[in-house]
């Protein structure tokens, strides 16, 4: 019995090494993984949400590409298996030094694998999608602890439509938008978007008010919508939603808090190939027409930009790394902790306004 026990290790180990050093994952392409019948059953008990054969994939992505983290076992046990093997002293030395990495490393192959195929087969649209949300720290509102006092909760419907939003299953139910002419589509863009009904400005003021709370936390000074009529032609325009002291870039600097889609009919060709493209083009836009007037008074114009499936523009991730330095410092806490933080906070919000949205052009407001 200890024999065949022994040879069960030494092949399963074998094999998943194999797959290790060679990064050979053809087998997948011609393997069909069965997944348990019980484990969508047991999913939809626990949300409320029916998933398709697609989702479900998607479901069992890791955080950082996308999914829900609900990890298939017969793509990872064999990493598993192998790692704890090699770490309860099983084999020789220098394995046993590779098992500290094998696990994580072939099970993110077997992510990336996944991640691949999913695009490959996704409309344009689902490319966008996908791309958007395994952007960094997209997926941060699903690490953060639930609070109702801190406000970082999702009520059971809003959260049931969140998961339905966030996996691209239909949100619409064949509905036409209950606060404007227009027709939802199955994934969730018209709702996020619409400008009916204030969900857009609630949400915009929701994510300033975050970063403005933020900020006076790392001690930063913070004037809130700034701007309007201070330049020589009086106009009325206001690049600053949030206008910091000189902390950073040598002048005052203007935060332009902006959210926009990744299914943005004007940016899609480009969001549907390249992670933050929308950000991206609206960054670039909020530039060409805030930078004169910032000129003007003295200000450098600094784009907040996220998209609304929680992808953050670069520029405003270099402010939001430079508030979590600041943080870091106060709190005696790791940057990486505190950045967790920041984001979690932000696109908790993010989702909850989202999903919101989705349900009160679903549900007629009473």
């Amino acid at each position: 019995m200890q024999l065949k026990r022994t040879e069960e290790i030494i092949i399963q180990g074998t094999y998943t090494l194999k797959l290790y050093l060679t990064g050979d994952l053809e087998f997948l392409r011609e393997t069909t993984m069965p997944v348990l019948p019980d484990d969508t059953e047991v999913f939809s008990e626990c949300t409320g949400v029916d998933t398709s054969d697609t989702a479900w994939k998607q479901a069992q992505l890791s955080l950082s590409r996308g999914g829900l983290g609900l990890r298939s076992l017969s793509h990872h046990s064999s990493a598993a298996y192998f790692s704890s093997i090699c770490s309860s002293g099983f084999g020789s030395t220098s394995v046993h030094h590779l098992s500290q990495a094998v696990e994580k490393t072939l099970s993110s192959k077997f992510d990336d694998h996944l991640f691949n195929n999913l695009i490959t087969i996704s409309s344009l649209a689902d490319k966008a999608r996908l791309l958007s949300i395994s952007s960094p720290h997209a997926s941060a509102w699903l690490s953060v602890t639930p609070s109702e006092g801190l406000g970082l909760h999702l009520d059971p419907p809003v959260f049931q439509i969140a998961v339905k939003w966030w996996l691209g299953l239909d949100t619409s139910e064949g509905s036409q938008c209950t606060l404007c002419p227009g027709v939802l589509d199955h994934l969730g863009h018209h709702a996020v978007t619409c400008k009916y009904g204030g969900d857009v400005v609630s949400r915009h003021n929701k994510i300033r008010n975050i970063l403005v709370e933020t900020c006076r936390r790392a001690h930063i000074g913070v004037q809130v919508e700034v701007g309007n009529n201070l330049t020589h032609d009086h106009n009325k325009t206001r690049p600053a939603d949030i206008l910091l002291s000189n902390c950073f870039l040598g002048k005052p600097a203007a935060l332009d808090v902006s959210i926009t889609s990744p299914l943005n009919p004007l940016t899609l060709l480009e969001a549907g190939v390249l992670a933050k493209s929308a950000a991206q083009v609206t960054e670039a836009r909020k530039h060409q027409a805030n930078d004169p007037k910032c000129s003007e008074l003295g200000w450098v114009c600094v784009p907040m930009m996220a998209e609304s499936n929680g992808a953050w523009g670069d520029e405003a991730s270099s402010i939001i790394s430079s508030i979590a330095s600041r943080l870091t410092t106060s709190t005696c806490k790791a940057k990486s902790v505190v950045l967790n933080d920041i984001y979690g906070r932000l696109n908790v919000h993010l989702v909850h306004a989202n999903a919101t949205a989705i349900v009160s052009r679903i549900i007629p407001l009473s």
